[in-house]
């Protein structure tokens, strides 16, 4: 539909009577004017028609950019044109239907939702998996129909890095890429929170500890990975037990088969998500360990497949919803031109699932020594 801003052709020259007008003169239209003014079309829309959420900057750009190319918009259209407050892009670089009851993307979008229910930006979704999702995407972030993008789940070779790279757009990360530093993103604390999990195994008595990573081109596996390296070798342990997994309960339960294989005597696992972590219970139990006395297991997230566990699983909490929020926030901001700073939100450990079950009792005495340590009921 185009924009009830923009002024239709007209033939300004004069004509004497009886004189057959040529052809009309072009009359820039508002793209023009966005693309001058350096902003999306939407925004350029909105300053012509004194809207909110449209920063002095801006607005003084596109007033600037419509006295440059003699652009005057139909006075009709201008007296007829909505509030709309443009929109903004949510892109996930993943195509699988699962997704939509995946428990950490649904708490991210309602946070995202949450937040851009106090603007006035419209929330647009695209999976950008396939080629012809990023095309599409491309295609979108070049016509300016949007006024800024939300990314989430990139990989260390993800095509949407290079169009998050040329687009003029605002964007705003989920999360760090695996290299570079992007100049606005909202992450959590993936290293601190891994740190704090190792370290409840290791108070607990446990020192034959195994660690079930994420896909490895994955900032945020990399991160938990690092935090479980670094609380061993405080304990001058070596970080050696490891296997690689999706993130599935089905990845955590083969992966938790591989480690018995090849580390039968260990007594702890910290698995890097709740998913993951409650496939390892089940592939423990089933090889006749028995979970927390023979092997503990800790996951990260605090989803609410940590609390139906048996035991209830201690876990790492994120703010999930939070980082929905604080993304959707930040690109309002970067919107309304401020220049945010990145954020990293805080991550903790619940025991026995947000105080639930899972025997986290009081703290344990010291462990004995070497060579077969055994600490009271942890998860």
């Amino acid at each position: 539909m185009p924009d009830p801003t923009t002024a239709g052709p007209v033939d300004r020259r004069e004509t004497s009577p009886g004189q057959v007008p040529g052809p009309a003169l072009k009359v820039p239209t508002l793209d023009e004017v966005a693309r001058r003014a350096g902003v999306s079309r939407s925004v350029a829309s909105r300053a012509m028609n004194n809207a909110r959420n449209v920063s002095p900057a801006k607005r003084e750009a596109v007033a600037r950019a419509a006295t440059e190319l003699g652009y005057v918009p139909n006075a009709t259209a201008r007296a007829l044109a909505t509030s709309t407050g443009g929109s903004v892009v949510l892109a996930v670089s993943h195509d699988d239907p699962a997704l939509f009851g995946d428990p950490f993307f649904s708490q991210v979008l309602v946070g995202v939702a949450a937040a851009l229910d106090r603007s006035e930006l419209d929330l647009t979704l695209m999976l950008a998996s396939s080629e012809r999702g990023q095309a599409r995407l491309e295609r979108l972030l070049r016509s300016r129909r949007s006024d800024g993008v939300m990314l989430m789940a990139l990989r260390g070779d993800d095509p949407l890095n290079r169009l998050a790279a040329a687009t003029e757009l605002p964007v705003v990360l989920g999360g760090r890429p695996l290299h570079g530093e992007p100049r606005w993103y909202v992450d959590v604390d993936n290293r601190g929170g891994a740190r704090l999990a190792t370290e409840h195994l290791l108070a607990s008595g446990r020192r034959r500890i195994a660690t079930i990573t994420g896909p490895m081109d994955l900032q945020a596996s990399v991160a938990r990975y690092e935090g479980f390296a670094d609380a061993m070798a405080v304990a001058r342990l070596d970080p050696d037990r490891v296997e690689h997994a999706d993130f599935s309960f089905e990845g955590g339960a083969r992966a938790t088969t591989r480690l018995l294989a090849a580390h039968p005597d260990l007594d702890g696992v910290f698995a890097a998500s709740d998913n993951m972590a409650a496939g390892a219970v089940r592939a423990l139990k089933a090889a006749g360990r028995r979970v927390p006395e023979d092997v503990a297991v800790v996951g990260f997230d605090d989803l609410e497949v940590a609390r139906h566990t048996e035991p209830a699983l201690t876990t790492v909490s994120q703010p999930i919803r939070g980082l929905g929020q604080e993304m959707a926030t930040m690109l309002v901001r970067l919107i309304g031109g401020e220049s945010p700073t990145p954020v990293i939100l805080p991550t903790r450990l619940v025991v026995g699932g947000g105080g639930g079950g899972g025997g986290g009792g009081a703290p344990p005495p010291p462990p004995p020594p070497p060579p077969r340590p055994r600490g009271p009921r942890a998860e």
